[in-house]
């Protein structure tokens, strides 16, 4: 699927995109438009569609339609679907490519699930290995390495579950993790503060791999106290909306509840614009780079060196220490 340029005159601009905050990097391929791979993985019903649709401001993913009510009830099969969106963001055209995963999670026993994502992400490292190796390269080829890996994580206001735990694990030699709690609204602030600092005290014990938004060498001060933020600020905690209202005469993405509301790009309320800005803008080349210099490189060498069954540790440790210090 493929849309325009993925606007909709009717969505409130994120407050971290250019219509209020200056773009924190600069890329060559800003006229061609830069590629970007995401990943959505997560159960059903933690609001990836939803994340998905205001993460593009526009109508990505329409609602799912039961065409078999009898059948309603049974689990579907994990698939891989893909959307394309371009967009522009702050003058830089970005082609964004998003995979999705539904059907993850639903079932009783999801070791299929886990070799089946494994395997795709392995595969795009496997394309390009074969283009290296080639004699004369094909100018066109498309590189579909995934760049991030959003994992929604369930709002249980408890720790990680076993799902959880197993994933992540498998996956942060492959992908850049960044964990998500999605629906995060149906915690109190209280009850989310402790549920975030449950989540990286499992992820630290359990030594699971996840972009911990580096410092880099020659980053400037500004960069690393950013750097220090976002890494206080995991997982994200994401509330989606696509309905707007007009406040103040400018549009306004809110979910309304009895009690009251809650607006999507407010960061007093939820983490999605902050989220959005750093996948779209402050740390876009930092997770191309990561996934090319590190996380393909390792596996390349594996790959050569006929030892696929390296630990997936192997890329774990200095995050573990960064998270931990």
């Amino acid at each position: 699927m493929k849309e325009g340029s993925g606007e909709d005159q009717n969505v409130a601009p994120s407050m971290y995109s250019h219509v209020s905050r200056p773009s924190s990097h600069r890329n060559k391929n800003a006229r061609k438009g830069l590629p970007f791979n995401v990943m959505l993985v997560g159960e059903s019903g933690l609001g990836r569609k939803t994340f998905l649709n205001t993460l593009c401001e526009s109508t990505v993913i329409t609602g799912s339609e039961v065409t078999n009510a009898e059948q309603a009830h049974i689990a579907e099969p994990m698939q891989f679907k893909n959307y394309t969106v371009e967009m522009d963001e702050d003058g830089m055209k970005i082609i964004l490519n998003i995979i999705d995963t539904p059907g993850f999670g639903d079932g009783i026993d999801n070791e299929q699930c886990f070799m089946q994502i494994q395997e795709y992400l392995e595969l795009q490292f496997d394309n390009v290995l074969a283009e290296e190796n080639r004699i004369k390269r094909n100018t066109k080829f498309n590189d579909s390495r995934i760049h991030a890996l959003l994992y929604f994580i369930s709002p249980t206001g408890h720790s990680l579950r076993e799902i959880d735990i197993e994933l992540m694990k498998r996956l942060g030699s492959r992908a850049n993790i960044i964990p998500v709690i999605g629906r995060s609204d149906s915690l109190t602030p209280r009850e989310l503060v402790l549920f975030k600092q449950r989540v990286m005290s499992d992820i630290v014990t359990h030594s699971i791999s996840v972009f911990n938004f580096p410092d880099l060498d020659d980053e400037d001060e500004d960069a690393v106290e950013e750097n220090s933020e976002l890494r206080a600020m995991l997982p994200f905690a994401v509330v989606g909306c696509e309905e707007v209202i007009n406040e103040d005469g400018r549009p306004v993405r809110v979910r309304n509840y009895p009690w009251g509301v809650v607006q999507v790009d407010n960061d007093e309320h939820s983490d999605f614009d902050r989220l959005r800005y750093v996948l779209l803008n402050s740390h876009i080349s930092d997770l191309r780079d990561r996934t090319q210099n590190e996380l393909y490189e390792m596996y390349r060498t594996e790959k050569l060196s006929g030892n696929t069954s390296v630990l997936a540790n192997n890329t774990s440790q200095a995050v573990i220490s960064a998270i931990g210090a």
